[in-house]
């Protein structure tokens, strides 16, 4: 490893010993960064990678608010505002038990890179709160009310709104995030402001959101992983994948993959892992995706009503199936872990493209980087999200809705040129065909420059 990457990262795991996500994502940008850091020693000079690590700003603020038996309930709310010299602050807001510091700043830190991926103007930024919308607070195994989710999400704007603003900060959905909750947030924001303008993405079509958005990270993470196939003269015709997650990311992923001709052979939830061997049709994502997006229910509740499925309570989805041609992680950071990562690879796997962000273990990644197969991280392959989110963006600027076929071309070049300026830059300091180092160069290189060129 490079001294000057050796010794901010020891000065850092110092200063954060309690921050395990952080450190992580931090160490595995930095630990690649070598070949760039002694080709450009203007950066070490201008002490970039010091600067990088510290987000620029972090709001924490207490969010209460009452549910629907009178009783007043306070969660934790964040936003970290990592870095924005190449554009305002981008990145998701998440509702959920396990967000804490320090879950937001590997997020957050993830988000740089992958934003300037994309080739839009987009700093990095991610927010949220420990507020679980799938549990209600005075009833176990009940989900919270839609009341009771648009209180807290009224209380959290409250504060969040002075923070955030079109051309400072604009946060999207993530984790438990959709359009549900973007709704409620935009609407208290336009409410306190008095103003309309596009804040947040995700919205819905009615009120300034873009056509694809909802399909835009799992579409894109598959049109990333057919570049890589292209490299190889090959695509997913007859391939089996084994998809996790059942949320938007997957869904739509597993949707893209079935119309090219893929065999998808799971999905996943809390509850569970669902297995098909013959493969899910579209049929059967439309009632997936209506469990999820309008019925709020689990996996289980489903399986009797698609036919030939077998599920797995508890399970996960990677050491289920005998061939395995395919993998994408689609559910949350740190859910393939090194047994996964052996399991896929003795199996057949050739590919894994990461849907969520960070969702590969150290061990697994080494072990798909060792073994040389097609390996694509999260902050290359699952940019598609914010991509879409910076065309909605440019729609709402313009006051225009573009057709679905424009989002969708425009997302599909995005992704081709992620892609192609990954494997380039892998391939310039001498590491052809490892994705890691090409999108960790090529998201740095472009942040670092904006750096050193607006001083300190």
């Amino acid at each position: 490893m490079n001294n000057y990457v050796e010794t901010v990262l020891t000065d850092l795991k110092s200063k954060n010993a309690d921050q395990p996500e952080f450190l992580q994502a931090a160490e595995e940008v930095l630990s690649t960064l070598g070949p760039v850091i002694e080709a450009h020693p203007e950066y070490r000079e201008n002490a970039v990678l010091e600067r990088l690590v510290e987000p620029e700003r972090i709001i924490m603020f207490r969010v209460p608010w009452m549910d629907d038996t009178g009783v007043i309930r306070i969660n934790r709310g964040y936003r970290v505002q990592f870095n924005s010299a190449i554009g305002p602050y981008k990145g998701g807001l998440r509702f959920d038990p396990t967000v804490n510091l320090s879950v937001l700043k590997f997020l957050g830190f993830e988000q740089i890179f992958k934003n300037s991926l994309t080739t839009l103007p987009l700093g990095g930024g991610k927010g949220g709160s420990d507020f679980n919308p799938k549990q209600s607070p005075h009833t176990p195994g009940k989900r919270c009310s839609d009341r009771e989710v648009m209180r807290f999400c009224q209380s959290f704007m409250t504060e969040l709104y002075r923070h955030v603003g079109p051309n400072t900060d604009v946060p999207a959905g993530d984790m438990n995030v959709g359009g549900r909750e973007i709704g409620y947030l935009f609407g208290q924001y336009r409410k306190i402001t008095n103003e309309w303008n596009g804040v947040l993405t995700g919205k819905a079509l009615s009120f300034g959101g873009s056509l694809i958005r909802p399909e835009a990270t799992g579409y894109g993470c598959v049109y990333f992983a057919e570049n890589m196939l292209k490299t190889k003269k090959d695509n997913f015709e007859g391939k089996a994948c084994v998809i996790s997650g059942s949320g938007n990311v997957a869904s739509y992923a597993a949707k893209k993959l079935i119309k090219l001709g893929a065999k998808v052979i799971t999905l996943s939830d809390r509850s569970g892992a669902l297995y098909v061997e013959n493969g899910l049709t579209i049929a059967d994502l439309k009632k997936i995706i209506n469990l999820k997006e309008v019925r709020r229910g689990e996996l289980s509740e489903i399986a009797p009503e698609i036919d030939g499925a077998k599920f797995f309570a508890g399970a996960k989805v990677w050491q289920i199936a005998k061939t395995i041609d395919c993998a994408f992680p689609c559910a949350r950071q740190n859910e393939l872990d090194g047994e996964d990562a052996a399991y896929l690879l003795k199996h057949g796997c050739a590919l894994v493209a990461e849907g969520a962000n960070m969702p590969s273990t150290p061990e697994a990644v080494a072990a798909f980087l060792k073994a040389g197969i097609l390996y694509a991280p999260g902050k290359a392959a699952n940019a598609g999200g914010v991509a879409t989110s910076g065309l909605e963006m440019s729609q709402n600027a313009e006051r225009l809705y573009w057709a679905a076929k424009t989002v969708d071309d425009k997302l599909r070049e995005i992704m081709a040129s992620i892609h192609d300026n990954a494997f380039e830059a892998a391939a310039k300091y001498g590491h052809k065909g490892n994705y890691v180092m090409g999108a960790n160069i090529a998201g740095f290189a472009k942040v670092a420059d904006a750096m050193v060129a607006q001083g300190i």
